[in-house]
């Protein structure tokens, strides 16, 4: 039998580490967070090697009296609470005294503090939880803290971490959301050197919002408020415009700790969607002030999770909040929201000229509508009779192939007529059709391509094809490194947020073989010179923004083809769309390449492209057999 034994100090200090100290972020938010309740007003954070190597914070608060420096490395030691009482009425980020006892554990730290009617101040230093030396400084009022070398003596820890890049996007996503929830204290983050985060300490969140996300989000806020007696709540959500195909842009304070809550998550978005129907997750920065007996904090090892007495309440104060906001918003700006699936008819577009064609210094435009239009005009140029149109515009793919070798003589490996979106392929081998050659019937509801062969029906969705089709040409264009570019003629800025200029700086080589060509425009700006020709006129800013957003939330266990198949299928967006109206020819061009692609039966995301209905069946619907 065995029997129980009781651990030492230097085991249990390493196991409740596991538990605090997940990455270099949770040691950042420890210690910013202890220097928020010593009341500082700028707080300096610098890291090195995305906080493996090293992670410095230094403020001017309080400070520590030179007899509590050791104490603060105990098990459980704490200025904050004394009861357990105090416990259901926190009005501190920390409380629990685990947070420096865990970090010293795992790591090398210096600590240096001085209050502020000391003449001198005390420094402190630990390794892997033993104290090497104690001693007096001169200093400034307030903390300095370095933890160097972290999980030096866990080197099984090191293995889960991530890249230095994505750490350090994880310390400034923490620091942007503190620095949010305190707009009074000057925030200041330096990676490597290079100082990344700045605010200034004026009190208003709006400054801070632009510091850390851009103009664009900042000129594209709602401003909201709702109060009631226990609890009142206060913030900005984004409009339409600034939405995202990920949460990642969602902040959420109680009592100005930062927290993951999805109750209020859901009591927005829903808000939100009430009004503007979009398929993306809104922006939005809320703080929600209780009395702290109504709120429970000592609910996870991180602090990250909080549990409240009513969520009903919470959920409708926050409801009522956001909709009021934006039923004002919108009747203020007169604005008519519009569904992605929306469809405006372009009656009158521009013929291109060949000479243009060939000149390729032509603004980016959707190439797969206006080349069939500039070949049709030319076909009709060349003598055919105005009746004989339709016979025309049936075979025209056919008669202008050479003018379409000459227009693309550079670009041997697109060789292409078009058909309103999409490009018609010259193939290079003789491919095998999955579909059997199908007469077209007629559109119906322009939306669904009604066809016969041997007198069964077949209906198939004209944007599940098209979509599907642009996804396998330009998944397998990745692929092989052959994808065809286009250079803009104004060059498209783009301004990130830290953590996206991180995500995309860890995935440089991923844009470069889909298409873009991007370079550094100074701090955490690209500027987009060339994207993917297969896009047409896809808005490409929006088209990059989804893909960092699908690289974050694959994670960085995706293998490089599953990345592909998932950009590949976001530029699905360029498909034709439902009650898109298409005349014989552009269906019959349709069906053409959807017989040959590897798979035409299931769109990307998984919806049946072609139903077919046999004679038997539709007999049997009409009663004509039993």
């Amino acid at each position: 039998m065995k029997r129980i034994n009781l651990l030492d100090i230097e085991t249990t200090n390493k196991i409740a580490a596991g538990e605090v100290v997940e990455r270099p972020s949770s040691v950042a938010k420890e210690l910013i967070e202890n220097s928020i309740d010593a009341e500082a007003k700028n707080i300096i954070v610098e890291i090195q090697d995305g906080g493996e190597s090293l992670i410095k914070v230094i403020d001017d608060g309080n400070g520590i009296h030179p007899e509590d420096v050791e104490k603060a490395f105990y098990p459980h030691a704490t200025s904050k609470i004394s009861t357990i009482e105090d416990i259901y009425k926190i009005s501190t980020l920390g409380f629990r005294g685990e947070a420096l006892a865990s970090i010293a554990s795992v790591s090398k730290v210096t600590l240096k503090s001085k209050v502020e009617d000391n003449y001198d101040g005390r420094e402190i230093y630990i390794e892997g939880g033993e104290i090497k030396h104690l001693i007096s400084v001169g200093l400034n009022k307030g903390t300095q803290i370095e933890v160097r070398d972290l999980f030096y003596n866990v080197p099984a820890r090191k293995k889960f971490m991530k890249s230095p890049m994505r750490e350090a996007g994880a310390i400034s996503d923490i620091v942007s959301r503190i620095a949010l929830s305190n707009p009074d204290l000057s925030f200041k983050l330096y990676n490597n050197g290079k100082n990344i985060i700045h605010t200034y300490g004026n009190g208003k969140v709006s400054d801070v919002i632009r510091s850390i996300y851009g103009k664009q989000v900042s000129e594209n806020l709602i401003y909201f408020e709702k109060h009631y007696d226990i609890v009142s709540v206060h913030g900005y959500i984004g409009n339409a415009e600034i939405s995202r195909g990920s949460r990642n842009n969602q902040t959420i304070f109680v009592n100005n700790r930062y927290i993951k809550n999805k109750l209020i998550s859901v009591a927005i978005e829903n808000a939100f969607k009430s009004f503007i129907t979009i398929n993306k997750y809104p922006f939005f920065v809320i703080n929600i002030d209780i009395f702290p007996e109504f709120v429970d904090v000592n609910i996870h090892p991180t602090k990250s999770e909080i549990k409240f007495n009513d969520e009903k309440i919470i959920y409708k104060i926050v409801f009522e909040g956001v909709h009021e906001a934006l039923r004002e918003y919108l009747k203020d700006s007169f604005t008519i929201p519009e569904s992605d699936s929306s469809y405006v008819p372009q009656d009158n577009f521009e013929i291109l000229n060949f000479d243009t064609l060939k000149s390729n210094k032509q603004e980016p435009i959707n190439p797969m509508f206006n080349y069939e239009k500039a070949l049709y005009e030319k076909t009709l140029n060349e003598g055919v009779d105005k009746e004989d149109t339709n016979v025309v515009k049936e075979n025209f793919y056919k008669v202008n192939e050479s003018v379409i070798k000459e227009a693309y003589a550079d670009k041997s490996d697109t060789i292409s007529c078009s058909s309103r979106h999409e490009t018609l392929s010259i193939p290079e081998e003789v491919k095998i059709a999955k579909i059997p050659e199908l007469n077209v019937i007629g559109q119906y509801n322009k939306t669904y391509i009604l066809c016969e062969k041997e007198g069964d029906l077949y209906i198939i969705d004209q944007h599940a094809a098209h979509e599907k089709i642009l996804f396998e040409k330009y998944r397998n264009q990745i692929i092989k490194s052959s994808v065809v570019i286009q250079p803009l003629l104004v060059p498209s800025v783009v301004e990130l947020s830290l953590e996206d200029y991180f995500y995309y700086s860890e995935n440089i080589t991923i844009f470069d073989k889909i298409g873009f060509q991007i370079e550094d425009f100074g701090n955490n700006t690209i500027c987009i010179k060339e994207a993917p020709y297969i896009l047409g006129k896809l808005d490409f800013n929006n088209f990059f923004i989804s893909i960092l957003d699908n690289l974050k939330n694959m994670g960085s266990g995706k293998t490089e083809d599953v990345k592909y198949a998932a950009i590949a299928k976001l530029a699905c967006k360029a498909a034709i769309k439902a009650q898109d109206s298409l005349d014989v020819a552009e269906m019959r061009h349709l069906l053409n390449e959807l017989r040959y692609i590897d798979d035409p039966f299931n769109c990307p995301h998984g919806r049946p492209v072609i139903i077919k209905i046999t004679s038997y069946e539709m007999d049997k619907k009409f009663k004509r057999i039993q």
